[in-house]
């Protein structure tokens, strides 16, 4: 990254308990957003400050923001090789009993009898992969979840079980952080951000922020213009 500054000036406040979403065109800043909240390598060095709780969370370590209850539910999920579903599964729910393991997986529109055993790996589609990723978060029962760009690479039924964990995750009190150039996306969410070039352009309800998301930023000749096939729907 140099000394470019990817992101500038940017003020958010979530609240609790609410879907919200981060929407702009491809190189707006939002992945970088995303890593600089669960404070991955090479996002650590900024001015200002994170605040979770209440609390400073900035010098914290990724291990120590996911013990707050912060988790990052990547574009492109991670593979195990040799590590089946359940293990998996397992390894992060605070119900570790077969009986919420197999109501996981059925939560993210899979069956548990052809999956739980199944290899986390490259026998799982990108889809698949990414509802058992859903399927941990989901056990584990998180403060914020950040998802970012949750419809990337998969199929229409994978991303209708993703929104439906989306909302099973608000239901059961997490708070939900979407980062997408989708409007389809965005429409699931409460309330949302505008972020181009770095900086937050609009904030408010979806009806606001998608209207001027679709009618301004489609004809702006800004190298992050969004991707014709978003701007238009």
């Amino acid at each position: 990254m140099g000394n470019k500054a990817i992101l500038n000036n940017v003020s958010m406040e979530l609240w609790p308990g609410y879907v919200h979403a981060v929407v702009g065109p491809n190189g707006a800043g939002k992945s970088t957003l995303a890593s600089t909240i669960m404070g991955l390598s090479g996002y650590t060095h900024f001015t200002g400050d994170i605040r979770f709780d209440g609390k400073s969370i900035r010098g914290l370590s990724i291990d120590k923001r996911a013990k707050k209850g912060i988790t990052l539910a990547w574009q492109e999920p991670a593979r195990f090789e040799g590590l089946t579903i359940n293990s998996f599964l397992r390894a992060g729910a605070r119900d570790k009993s077969i009986k919420n393991i197999s109501n996981l997986i059925e939560l993210v529109g899979l069956s548990p009898d052809e999956y739980i055993n199944r290899a986390v790996d490259t026998t799982l589609s990108g889809g698949e992969r990414k509802r058992i990723e859903l399927a941990s978060i989901l056990g584990m029962k998180p403060k914020l979840v950040i998802m970012d760009e949750p419809d990337s690479g998969i199929d229409v039924e994978a991303l209708n079980r993703i929104f439906d964990a989306i909302r099973a995750l608000r239901e059961n009190g997490s708070t939900v952080l979407l980062i997408t150039h989708s409007m389809t996306v965005l429409e699931k969410a409460d309330h949302a951000f505008l972020l181009c070039d770095g900086k937050i352009f609009k904030k408010g309800s979806i009806e606001k922020v998608s209207a001027f998301y679709a009618d301004e930023c489609a004809s702006c000749d800004h190298k992050n213009k969004p991707i014709p096939e978003y701007a238009d729907e």
